[in-house]
């Protein structure tokens, strides 16, 4: 009997050993889902901020402005044209 008593708490300690260590594991995991799921909600607020960005990057005003101020570019109108004619190839330089 003493035999059995023994096998059986050894048995016992073994599986509370298995469990505690379980538990542990468990909780260990669940923090890494928990942090993972922390900074998919800050990259979605990124994104979502980046994308606003870019749209109102690309409005038609903000492009127009950026070509007059930084890029000094201006409408072209009839005084600002320079029109050339194609000369024919028979009359073209050799």
């Amino acid at each position: 009997m003493t035999r059995l008593n023994l096998f059986l708490l050894a048995l016992l300690l073994g599986s509370s050993l298995v469990l505690v260590r379980t538990a542990y594991e468990s909780r260990r995991v669940f923090t890494a889902l928990d942090q993972a799921r922390l900074e998919q909600k800050q990259l979605d607020a990124e994104y979502r901020r980046l994308d606003a960005e870019a749209k109102a990057q690309g409005t038609h005003l903000l492009i127009e402005r950026t070509a007059r101020e930084r890029l000094k570019m201006r409408t072209a109108t009839a005084a600002v044209t320079h029109y050339t004619q194609d000369r024919p190839a028979s009359e073209a330089r050799p």
